[in-house]
């Protein structure tokens, strides 16, 4: 996911974090100017689904327009990452759980 925030804040005639948040306060979402610069600058680590819903109401926003999917970030297991592997590095061997105490698990 993209993090959308200054570009949806600016589409609405919004140019700076702190009157972003004085926005937020008046509707009851009171942060830290800490916060509020993670939320501007940056792509926010955690966030709280009321919170969204506050940002989505003062900027007269849908959820949509703040977070922006990016599928092809998605990778499934085995598949290359963009990363070489050192020389010499050895596939990794796939993890088998196995019972302890020397009993065999049940049938399948």
């Amino acid at each position: 996911m993209r993090w959308n925030l200054r570009l949806t804040a600016a589409n609405k005639g919004i140019w700076k974090a702190s009157e972003l948040q004085r926005s937020m306060a008046e509707h009851g979402l009171v942060i830290s100017a800490g916060k509020m610069s993670g939320l501007w600058s940056g792509q926010p680590v955690s966030l709280k689904l009321e919170d969204l819903d506050v940002i989505c109401v003062v900027l007269g926003c849908e959820i949509g327009d703040l977070l922006v999917p990016e599928p092809d970030k998605v990778r499934l297991p085995g598949e290359e990452s963009g990363q070489q592997a050192a020389v010499g590095d050895a596939p990794v061997p796939a993890v088998v759980p196995r019972r302890r105490g020397g009993r065999s698990l049940p049938p399948r």
